[in-house]
């Protein structure tokens, strides 16, 4: 992970190299990455609008920012989303991103289902918007439980490939006091070796792409395994219910350490399984579900209510990061397609959700709202000199 050390968004995006030739060049090279970023804080969704969004505030960046040759044309700012290195562009916000959530981690945690752990997701999301013009970009992230900031963020050809990526995604971060979930597919016995040898714990869910694992796992809660004392030292179960979003779901989980020693799986300590019974109250139709899973976490640091808990959580990912920009930035609705802008892009709107996260807004519209309304918050926000 880069050790560089940023205070504001702007200190990091200026450590970022610029690719333009010195022949020709008008506007400084951070004043224009600055700008992206203050556009899309204020609501622009792709780089027709943060041209426009440029455009409409000129004589204000220009006095605010003392620009003595005034802003970046559109084309100049589309250019600059074409060309970045999004490498750099990654690797300096996730920096920045790592060492922001650290400073606001206790007052977070102190609040948390399970304060000793911090919960984190990995997932990866398609910006399909570019299948259109026969093109693909797949993104997996590593975003946090309790807060939805995203720490890291790394593009694969596609899904398969999340196997080989999500390692580089994890490498040479300390995991320490960290719980990493993860669908069925990253469920491979060296990711899960990599996260215990970084000091982490791990909980990922089982599907028959592991055969032999998902069959003695659902043979112990099928069979009734246990006797009564057994029972007693070795399986826990809990049951939630909650109605929202016109539906109503039940959710009963069950824990075992019986497989601990017998499956052949790195530092497993736990298999869980959970039934889901999801209820529509309008058609009254009922469908039901039953997910199993394993995880590293022995019961005296996570027992089957903490699990319950941990497992939900890995929705974040979805809830705070994919979803928001899908629908409030409009992600996958959106033609960019040239160099790198359209991962340059995600890598800016995951960098402004997270500045809202860090700000404790839970309604990134509500977020935008206030913001666009004034400049000089923009600025503060993004950590301007003179405006912090």
């Amino acid at each position: 992970m880069d050790t560089c050390e940023y205070s504001t968004l702007s200190a990091a995006l200026a450590d970022i190299a610029d690719p333009r030739k010195k022949r020709g060049q008008r506007h400084a090279w951070m004043v224009i990455l600055v700008l992206i970023a203050a556009a899309m804080v204020g609501g622009a969704r792709n780089e027709k609008a943060i041209g426009r969004w440029v455009t409409i505030r000129r004589k204000e960046l220009t006095e605010r920012l003392k620009l003595t040759r005034g802003v970046p044309s559109a084309s100049t700012l589309r250019r600059a989303l074409q060309a970045i290195s999004v490498e750099a562009l990654e690797a300096r916000l996730n920096a920045y991103m790592s060492q922001a959530e650290s400073k606001e981690a206790e007052e977070i945690t102190s609040q948390a289902v399970h304060p000793e752990l911090k919960g984190q997701s990995i997932d990866g999301k398609t910006v399909r918007g570019l299948r259109r013009y026969e093109q693909s970009l797949h993104l997996v992230s590593l975003v946090r439980h309790d807060s939805g900031i995203v720490l890291n963020q790394l593009a694969v050809n596609d899904k398969s490939n999340e196997i080989t990526a999500v390692p580089q995604l994890l490498a040479k971060r300390d995991l320490t006091g960290t719980v990493t979930t993860m669908d069925a597919l990253l469920t491979q016995r060296n990711l899960c070796r990599q996260i215990l040898e970084q000091g982490g714990h791990y909980l990922v869910v089982v599907k028959r792409n592991q055969p032999t694992l998902y069959d003695d796992i659902a043979l112990l809660f099928e069979g009734n395994a246990w006797t009564i004392h057994e029972k007693a030292c070795e399986y826990q179960r809990v049951r939630s219910c909650q109605k929202a979003h016109g539906r109503i779901e039940i959710r009963t989980l069950e824990t075992s350490t019986s497989l601990a020693d017998y499956l052949d799986w790195p530092g497993v300590a736990q298999v869980l399984r959970r039934h889901s019974q999801r209820t529509i109250i309008k058609s009254n139709k009922t469908t039901e579900k039953i997910t199993y899973a394993i995880t590293s976490l022995p019961v005296n640091l996570a027992n089957a209510h903490q699990l319950a808990a941990i497992w939900r959580s890995h929705w974040t990912i979805e809830n705070k990061v994919h979803y928001v920009r899908d629908v409030t930035f409009g992600e996958d609705a959106c033609h960019v397609r040239t160099g790198t802008a359209p991962h340059a892009l995600a890598a800016f709107r995951n960098a402004v959700i997270s500045l809202f996260r860090l700000k404790r807004w839970r309604s990134i519209p509500d977020a935008i709202d206030y913001y666009s309304a004034s400049l000089d918050r923009i600025l503060n926000l993004i950590g301007l000199p003179g405006f912090t």
